[in-house]
């Protein structure tokens, strides 16, 4: 069975489309691997809490870099003390493993 650390420890694989998003089980077996991730749709998201803006900022830049790095780029909702980070892929207008390991990814930002 997959773990969040096997799933940090993952490298996002380019996806132009042509695949199949995963199945819900898929879904549900790797969202149980994530700490506080929820399924909406086809999207998985999670709020981050802070107790400052800089703190904030400092967690979307970070969260900004691993996007870049992994090339998976989640959609962002900021706000003075909390940080929404959602995943979806959207070339294929679902959910892929890329998804997961980039939520594994920002979750272990916080465990630096």
């Amino acid at each position: 069975m997959t773990t969040l650390c096997d799933l940090a420890n993952k490298q996002c694989k380019p996806c132009e489309g042509g695949i199949q998003p995963l199945s819900q089980d898929e879904v549900n077996i790797l969202t149980k691997q994530l700490d506080g991730w929820i399924q909406r749709d086809q999207t998985i998201g999670k709020t981050f809490e802070f107790k400052n803006y800089y703190q904030t900022m400092a967690f979307v830049n970070a969260v900004a870099w691993l996007s870049h790095r992994e090339d998976h780029h989640p959609d962002l909702s900021v706000s003075y003390s909390e940080c929404h980070v959602e995943y979806s892929t959207h070339a294929i207008k679902g959910l892929s493993e890329n998804d997961f390991i980039c939520a594994a990814k920002v979750d272990a930002l916080l465990k630096v």
